[in-house]
Parts: C-alpha cells; sequence; structure tokens
C-alpha cells in the first residue's frame, strides 16, 4: 500500500515527509491555487525538493493537444512530477502521446 497526502500545503507535507508517513503527493489546481496563488510553478517546485516520491499535478487543459503541452511543462520542472490528466476522452488521448514522451501519468 502507497500513501499519497493530498495537498499543497507546505507545513502539512513537511510533517508527513519528516514523519515518514506518506510515499508521494497529490495536488490539484484548487489546493494549488488556495496556497500559492499565481506562483504555481513555483509552489510546484518546492513540493517536488520536500517530497522526496512521485507528486502528481494536475492539467486544466481541454483538449489532448492542451494536455500534451502542459504535461510537458509541468514534467520539466522536476523528475518526481506525475501529470495528473483528467479521465476524459480527451485525457485519454493525451496520455497515449504523454507515454510515448516518456512522461508518468496519474488518470
Amino acid at each position: 500500500m502507497k500513501i499519497f497526502l493530498d495537498t499543497a500545503n507546505l507545513e502539512d507535507l513537511k510533517k508527513a515527509v519528516d514523519w515518514q508517513m506518506i510515499d508521494g503527493a497529490t495536488t490539484n489546481p484548487t489546493l494549488m491555487a488556495r496556497e500559492a496563488g499565481k506562483k504555481f510553478e513555483k509552489m510546484a517546485k518546492a513540493i517536488c525538493a520536500l517530497v522526496p516520491g512521485p507528486v502528481s499535478l494536475e492539467g486544466v487543459g481541454l483538449t489532448a493537444a492542451e494536455l500534451v503541452k502542459e504535461g510537458k511543462k509541468l514534467a520539466a520542472i522536476a523528475k518526481n512530477v506525475v501529470f495528473k490528466v483528467p479521465m476524459t476522452v480527451e485525457g485519454l488521448k493525451a496520455v497515449r502521446s504523454l507515454k510515448k514522451l516518456g512522461i508518468k501519468t496519474n488518470v
């Protein structure tokens, strides 16, 4: 079993990492906006540096092309990024393209 903390709060993540309670973290656009405002990329980098395991960063694009573009950008932030894709037809198309690019996904 793996445990992922669903938050973008750095204090909560630090505690969980220090206590060795989590294997990774998941976020979503709402959590990121609440904690980082318009500084999404800065917050994403901070989370990825803090959490040693996978960090899911979610896309907001509606088309496969938009999601692939976002996935490339977010995957470049850190090696432990997993791009979180919505379970839609366009999301599934994007997953296929992202896999070919070597980008890890979470659906």
